[in-house]
């Protein structure tokens, strides 16, 4: 089954802030799915475990107030392990998936994402009975059209993809303009044909928020060399008249290997927001000299060399096979 998609899906992680904000995320969401977003928006990422449910519950509500979702959007979520004791089992999903089907009132699940499986080794999530097992039955009983693989560590993902068992991949923060640990996972999934979403373009936050002062990025400390490219991209950008988020953004937007770029929207100003970063017109010359001011590798979520996640045991996906 393809995928109805487009250049941005509509992220959901942060409902929880937002609402305490006094924003109202069921705003944008009606504007996706009552297509005022077409054709830039009409996807919808959420997960069992963002906001404590709330994100599927909003998403839920809206789809019920549209009077079921309209043809041409897509939603997705995601498999998470137990909020409690942290299991990844094959029951614990089954549950998971249950949660969600009851929050978003829908039987049948467009894709469907096992979600950050880091926690746990590739024994564990490859076990008979195990996380991926669920997943691939709900492929295979219907209950999802196509399972994806969603999380942190670039390499990690590689190995997933490699198995030829996932239809799509989120990688998040680690195909930005300041870190390309992603780059080979693209390559992977693009020889492969797995569709490619791109999430946390901006960082999460700093590429978004320039000229505010930099301290972190990734959820992470950043290191000085990053806040010193941040600025030089900054000012390059802004030398031009392009703010940095627009460059971030439509860096990931511009990607062949990137299906859509999933960003953090909560409410109808962030959506506005969005939309005019996306469209605002940039010189060709200056993605030349953002690439120059590109930090270097070694500063990146996942720099090169050997990683943790580079050795997958033989025969784990023997029970796969049939």
């Amino acid at each position: 089954m393809t995928l109805d998609l487009s250049a941005l899906t509509l992220g959901t992680s942060s409902f929880a802030g937002a609402v305490a904000r006094g924003d109202d995320p069921s705003a944008a969401l009606a504007s996706v799915l009552d297509g005022s977003t077409a054709p830039l928006i009409r996807v919808i990422d959420t997960s069992n475990a963002y906001s404590d449910g709330l994100s599927e519950q909003l998403i839920g509500q809206a789809i019920a107030r549209a009077g079921g979702i309209p043809h041409g959007v897509t939603i997705a979520t995601k498999l998470d392990r137990d909020p409690v004791s942290g299991a990844f089992s094959g029951d614990r999903m089954r549950q998971s998936l249950d949660e969600s089907r009851d929050r978003l009132g829908m039987d049948v699940l467009p894709l469907l994402y096992l979600h950050d499986p880091e926690s746990m080794s590739y024994a564990e999530a490859f076990a008979p009975g195990g996380a991926v097992e669920a997943l691939v039955r709900m492929k295979r009983e219907g209950i999802a059209e196509q399972i994806g693989i969603s999380g942190g560590p670039a390499p990690m993902l590689e190995r997933y993809v490699e198995t030829g068992l996932f239809d799509a991949v989120i990688t998040h923060n680690r195909f930005t303009l300041v870190d390309r640990s992603a780059d080979r996972l693209l390559d992977l999934c693009a020889d492969a044909g797995v569709t490619v979403f791109n999430a946390a373009p901006y960082g999460s936050a700093p590429l978004a928020k320039w000229p505010e002062p930099v301290t972190r990025y990734a959820y992470r400390p950043a290191p000085p060399g990053m806040v010193a490219a941040i600025d030089a991209m900054g000012r390059a950008a802004g030398a031009v008249g392009v703010p940095l988020g627009a460059a971030a953004l439509q860096f990931s937007m511009r990607d062949a290997r990137v299906s859509s770029t999933v960003v953090g929207i909560n409410s109808l100003e962030q959506l506005a927001r969005t939309v005019d970063l996306a469209t605002h017109p940039i010189p060709e010359e200056l993605w030349g000299d953002l690439e120059q001011l590109r930090p270097s590798a070694e500063l990146w979520q996942d720099p090169p060399g050997p990683s943790e996640w580079d050795y997958f045991p033989s025969g784990l996906l023997e029970s796969f096979s049939s």
